[in-house]
C-alpha cells in the first residue's frame, strides 16, 4: 500500500508490516520517515538493526542467504537497505521479489530509495515492495507552501509565528528544508514557548554572525585551535550562554560522524556529500577534517556534547564553557588539558 507522510504514524499504530520502503529526493523528510519506522519497531521489541548499501558489485545472493540461515534463537531485527541509484539491477530486483514473497522470520525490511521515475515504479521488484508492505513517498513542500510548513514545525516546538515572520524565515532558507529545520531547532533552543515575533526571528538569525558562532564550523574543519578558542572566548565575554555555540558545533560533528560512519561501511564520500547537501566549496574542508577525525572519535564527541548540554542547562556543577572549549580544541587536534578523548578513555 502507499502512504502519505501524514498517514504513517496511524498506519504504524495499527500494526507492523514486514516491508517498508521510503522513496524521495528530500533527505530530511526521508530520514524523518525512516526514523519513525525505526521507533515503531523498537517499541515492538525489534532490538537489532543492520544496514547495507547496494552499489556496484553488491552480492545479492549472499545478502539474502544470510537471513535464511538465522538461528531459531536469533533476535528480532530490522534490515535497512539503501539503494542510492534506485536501480537494483536484474539480480537485485529478483532478490527483492523473493524477499517480499517470503520474508525471513522475525526480520523487517526497510528500503531507502531516491524518488523514482515512472519506468522504475512499474518494475516488478518495486510492485513487490508495495504489495508486501508500505511505500512512503515524502514530498517536499513547494516554495508557496514553505511558510506554512515552517509554521507547522514551529508549532510542534511550541512557537507561534505570524505570516510575515514565516515569510522571512522561508526567504532566508531559500527552499532548503534542512536549513529550515536547523533554523527552527535554533529558535526553539533560544526562545521560550509562545508567540514568535519578526524581531525575535531576525535577532536569532543575526546573533550567529554578530557573535561569530557561525564561524565555529569553518574553524573546526580547518583545524584552527587559536581561532576557535578566540571565537568561544568572545562569545563568553559578551555574556552569551554556551547553548548556541554548542548547538552549532554539534551540528557539524553530527555531519562529520555520518560521513565517517558511511565511509567505514564502504560508502563513497561523494554520495555522502550529495545526501547531506554539502556544497562543493565546503567539500575540501570536510575531507581535511575527516583525515584527522574517525567515526569513533566523533561518536565520543557527540556523547561529550550531550554531557555539556546537560551542564549548560544547570544539571551539573562543571564549567560548560570550559568543557566546550576542551571538546572543540580536541577536535582540531590541539593538545589541551583533559580533552574529551582522554577524560572518557577513547
Amino acid at each position: 500500500m502507499r502512504l502519505k507522510t501524514e498517514q504513517l504514524d496511524a498506519a504504524l499504530g495499527r500494526g507492523l508490516l514486514p516491508v517498508y520502503a521510503v522513496s524521495g529526493d528530500e533527505p530530511l523528510l526521508v530520514d524523518e520517515a525512516a526514523a519513525r519506522i525505526r521507533a515503531a519497531l523498537r517499541r515492538a521489541g525489534v532490538d537489532e538493526r543492520q544496514s547495507f548499501q547496494a552499489e556496484s558489485g553488491f552480492d545479492w545472493s549472499a545478502w539474502l542467504a544470510g537471513f535464511d540461515s538465522l538461528s531459531l534463537f536469533a533476535s528480532r531485527r530490522l534490515v535497512e537497505l539503501r539503494l542510492p541509484t534506485g536501480k537494483p539491477g536484474t539480480e537485485g530486483g529478483k532478490t527483492l521479489e523473493a524477499w517480499c514473497a517470503r520474508p525471513p522470520a522475525e526480520t523487517w525490511l526497510l528500503v531507502l530509495l531516491p524518488r523514482l521515475d515512472r519506468a522504475a515504479q512499474n518494475a516488478k521488484w518495486f510492485a513487490a515492495l508495495e504489495r508486501a508492505g508500505a511505500l512512503v513517498t515524502p514530498v517536499a513542500p513547494g516554495l508557496e507552501r514553505l511558510p506554512e510548513w515552517i509554521g507547522a514545525r514551529l508549532a510542534g516546538r511550541g512557537l507561534e509565528a505570524d505570516r510575515e515572520t514565516l515569510a522571512f524565515l522561508a526567504e532566508r532558507v531559500e527552499g532548503n528544508l534542512l536549513a529550515a529545520h536547523q533554523e527552527i531547532e535554533k529558535l526553539a533552543l533560544l526562545l521560550p514557548p509562545g508567540p514568535l515575533t519578526l524581531d525575535q526571528a531576525r535577532e536569532a538569525v543575526l546573533d550567529v554572525s554578530r557573535h561569530d558562532a557561525g564561524q565555529i564550523p569553518e574553524a573546526l574543519l580547518k583545524g584552527e585551535p587559536v581561532r576557535l578558542a578566540r571565537i568561544l572566548a568572545g562569545l563568553r565575554e559578551e555574556g552569551e550562554t554556551p547553548i548556541l555555540a554548542l548547538w552549532v558545533l554539534t551540528q557539524e560533528i553530527r555531519t562529520l560522524y555520518r560521513l565517517a560512519s558511511g565511509a567505514r561501511r564502504g560508502e563513497s564520500l561523494a554520495r555522502g556529500f550529495a545526501a547531506l547537501r554539502i556544497w562543493e566549496s565546503r567539500q575540501p574542508l570536510v575531507r581535511r577534517a575527516l583525515q584527522r577525525l574517525d567515526a569513533d572519535t566523533l561518536r565520543a564527541a557527540l556523547r561529550q556534547a550531550a554531557r555539556i548540554d546537560r551542564v549548560a542547562k544547570g544539571l551539573g556543577r562543571d564549567d560548560a564553557w570550559q568543557m566546550l572549549q576542551q571538546l572543540a580544541l580536541g577536535l582540531t587536534g590541539a593538545r589541551c588539558p583533559r580533552t574529551f578523548e582522554e577524560s572518557h578513555g577513547h
